[in-house]
C-alpha cells in the first residue's frame, strides 16, 4: 500500500508532465509621494523669513554705508571749520600784535601829551601870576599869595620856631649853613635848598648840611606881607644855621 501510494504520488512526473510553474511577480510600482501641504507651508515661510532676513541685513548695510559715507562728510567738514578757526585764530593773534604795539605807541603819545599839558598848564599858571604882579605893581598894589622878591616895599617873613628846631649833626667843625627856603603865605616852608654847606667834603660835613636842609622843612614863619602890613606874599628867604 504503501509503494502504490508512492507511485500514484510521483506519476505525473513520470509521465513528463511539467511541474505548473509561478508567474514572476512585476516589480511593483513605487508609490508616487505627494508633498504635505504643511510641509510646504513650513518651508515657504522658512524661505519668506529668510528673504526679509536678507532685506534687512542689506538695509542696515546701506544705512550703515549712508551712516559711514555721513560720517566722512562731517569728518572733513570738521577738519575745514577746525582748519579755517585756526587761520581765524592766528589772524586774531597777528591783529592783537599790531592793536597792541599800536595801542603802546597810543599811550606813550598819551602820557607824553598829558605831560606836555602839565607843563603849559604849570607854565600859563606861572605867566598869569607873573603878569597879575605886575599888573598889580603899575597899580601900586601886591595880590595876596603872589611871589615877590624883597624889596623895601615888603615886610620880610620872620620864623617863629627857629630856636626849637636843631639839625642833628656829628663830629664836623664849627661853620655856618644857609638854607634857602620858599615861604607860603601861610608862613609854611614849601621849598628848601642848600645855599651854604660846611667847607669840608666828607660824609660827615655832608651830612650835616642835609640835616640843616631837613631842619629848614620844619620851620614855621610869621609871612612876609606887602607894603600895606596886610597882604600876605610868598617870598624866598634865606635861614641860617650855626653848627658848634
Amino acid at each position: 500500500m504503501r509503494s502504490a501510494l508512492v507511485v500514484a504520488l510521483t506519476l505525473p512526473a513520470l509521465l513528463g508532465a511539467a511541474p505548473a510553474q509561478k508567474k514572476p511577480r512585476k516589480p511593483a510600482a513605487k508609490a508616487s509621494v505627494k508633498p504635505n501641504t504643511t510641509a510646504l507651508q513650513a518651508q515657504i515661510a522658512k524661505l519668506i523669513t529668510e528673504r526679509d532676513e536678507l532685506k534687512a541685513k542689506l538695509v542696515v548695510q546701506d544705512a550703515a554705508g549712508g551712516d559711514l559715507a555721513d560720517a566722512v562728510k562731517s569728518r572733513d567738514l570738521a577738519r575745514e571749520e577746525a582748519a579755517a578757526a585756526k587761520k581765524e585764530l592766528q589772524q586774531l593773534k597777528a591783529t592783537l600784535q599790531e592793536n597792541k604795539a599800536g595801542g603802546e605807541d597810543i599811550l606813550k603819545d598819551l602820557q607824553a601829551a598829558k605831560a606836555e599839558s602839565a607843563a603849559l598848564k604849570e607854565q600859563n599858571a606861572q605867566l598869569t601870576h607873573s603878569l597879575e604882579a605886575a599888573t598889580a605893581k603899575l597899580q601900586g598894589a601886591v595880590p595876596e599869595g603872589s611871589l615877590v622878591g624883597y624889596s623895601q616895599d615888603i615886610i620880610p617873613a620872620k620864623a617863629i620856631n627857629l630856636n626849637r628846631v636843631t639839625p642833628k649833626v656829628k663830629k664836623v667843625d664849627r661853620g655856618v649853613v644857609v638854607v634857602n627856603v620858599l615861604v607860603s603865605e601861610n608862613g609854611d616852608v614849601v621849598q628848601a635848598k642848600l645855599l651854604q654847606g660846611l667847607p669840608a667834603d666828607d660824609k660827615y660835613a655832608l651830612a650835616a648840611n642835609d640835616a640843616c636842609v631837613e631842619a629848614a622843612k620844619r620851620l614855621v614863619f610869621d609871612p612876609a606881607r606887602a607894603k600895606d602890613g596886610v597882604t600876605r606874599v610868598k617870598v624866598w628867604q634865606g635861614v641860617g644855621f650855626y653848627i658848634e
